[in-house]
């Protein structure tokens, strides 16, 4: 086979944050299995948040992080930039500065070449590089799906630490882009997208969530996490931490990608939106129609999601626009209802 006939999507049955095990049966893996709690474990498993942090020094803390997937994308170079960027993305969600990373590679060498996955790691070679950190090393394996990813390490300051699960009622909630990653690249696999829709699903994938370092600096920011393969609405719950409050978000406001909504129109969904759906609809009032798709979409390398104190929106406003970057208002935290999250 031709390296330029080879389609990475043919080799998997699902691709991205798509093929991460179901919200549910994640639950019951993880029954019994426990961080063991020391002084230096900040954040540990038990919260479900992005990474593992660390105290190293006084008030230098190590983040660590591991993320890795099946190809989302046919380019092998920008399967490589998509999954550094994604794995990337909890040191910042975080809040975090990323200083180091390590590869994850398991190939099927039998079917497809080892240049394709060179390719690969070019292109998470040239992720890193625009994140300011080396991709140092790694390790390969033997593996009848193709599979990358990186282990990453990062370091924040203690007092600037951003958790999933510290919003407050009356905080404002925003994500930093447009969602349907899953929708759009579920078309790509079915030969449904165009070549504009491809185009605008990747630069989307590999635009990297830096802005997760500069906020936090605000101690307004309350909370934050990204947006991967649970979707907005599982994400979203894990901010209400677990119902202690409720997040009454507006439908209207939530961007989505260009194609996204006709798509979801058409019911084009990847398997993991009704596992979400089905680990969550229970805590979520106001949904209806295509609405489940999107709101329930698995995001690979989605956006920032995150809450600020109602004072600071300006500043934070500002932050975003010096930078000329999107930023939307979603909604707001509100004390605890019948309901985790409220869809109006």
């Amino acid at each position: 086979m031709e390296n330029n006939t080879i389609k990475l999507t043919e080799f998997t049955k699902g691709g991205g944050c798509g093929c991460k095990i179901p919200p549910q049966e994640l639950k019951e893996l993880l029954k019994g299995v426990n961080a063991v709690n020391t002084e230096q474990l900040l954040v540990g498993n038990s919260s479900s948040d992005d990474a593992a942090v660390y105290v190293l020094y006084e008030d230098l803390c190590l983040i660590s992080t591991t993320d890795f997937f099946t190809p989302i994308v046919d380019s092998p170079y920008d399967f490589g930039r998509i999954a550094a960027a994604n794995a990337i993305s909890d040191v910042y969600a975080m809040g975090g500065k990323p200083i180091l990373a390590l590869s994850i590679l398991a190939w099927p060498t039998s079917k497809v070449p080892l240049t394709i996955a060179t390719e690969v790691l070019k292109g998470a070679t040239e992720t890193c590089r625009l994140a300011g950190i080396s991709l140092a090393g790694g390790h390969s394996i033997e593996n009848n799906e193709p599979i990358f990813g990186l282990a990453v390490n990062g370091i924040v300051s203690k007092n600037k630490i951003k958790k999933n699960n510290t919003a407050q009622a009356e905080d404002i909630i925003f994500i930093t882009k447009a969602i349907g990653t899953g929708i759009l690249s579920t078309a790509i696999k079915r030969g449904l997208e165009s070549a504009h829709f491809s185009e605008i699903l990747t630069e989307s994938m590999c635009q990297l969530n830096f802005m997760g370092e500069k906020l936090a600096d605000f101690p307004s920011v309350s909370a934050m996490t990204d947006i991967t393969g649970f979707g907005l609405l599982g994400h979203l719950i894990e901010m209400t931490d677990n119902g202690r409050i409720s997040a009454v978000i507006k439908n209207k406001k939530i961007p989505l990608l260009t194609g996204t909504a006709q798509l979801a129109k058409q019911w084009v969904y990847p398997d993991n939106t009704m596992r979400n759906w089905k680990m969550y609809g229970a805590d979520v009032s106001g949904i209806s129609g295509e609405m489940l798709l999107t709101l329930c979409d698995p995001q690979t390398n989605g956006g920032l999601l995150f809450s600020v104190r109602p004072d600071f929106k300006g500043e934070v406003c500002k932050l975003f626009e010096a930078e000329k970057l999107p930023l939307f208002e979603i909604g707001k935290f509100e004390l605890k209802k019948e309901f985790a999250i409220i869809i109006e």
